[in-house]
């Protein structure tokens, strides 16, 4: 999956996307307009750069993803684990804790999870 990089006001965009799909282009001009005091001009630019971008499409005036919002975020964060902590999840979570204590229940699931996506 290629990485995508978007500025604050694209990514609120694409959450709206995202929250309502499928949505008729009209529709989407006017959430942009209600939720971010956009202009038509401004929503049809940008959801053209998304879509030139691979992010999402606009088929005969209708507004779907090409890639899920949990696909975005699962690459998002693997690139900032990568850029932040060199790759390591062990330094992240280290970070990311810092110092707090997890849950019984918060353990165990980690223990699942790690578990389901160990390397055998």
């Amino acid at each position: 999956m290629p990485e995508y990089h978007l500025a604050e006001a694209e990514k609120k965009f694409a959450q709206l996307i995202w929250k309502h799909e499928p949505l008729p282009s009209r529709r989407l001009v006017e959430l942009a307009a209600q939720e971010l005091g956009w202009k038509s001009t401004t929503t049809y630019t940008v959801l053209r750069r998304l879509c030139d971008r691979g992010l999402f499409q606009n088929e005969k005036s209708q507004v779907t993803s090409l890639v899920s919002r949990e696909e975005f975020c699962r690459q998002q964060s693997r690139s900032f684990v990568q850029e932040a902590f060199g790759g390591s999840l062990p330094s992240f979570l280290t970070a990311f804790m810092g110092g707090r204590k997890l849950t019984q229940a918060q353990a165990e699931e980690l223990r699942n999870l790690i578990d389901h996506y160990e390397e055998e």
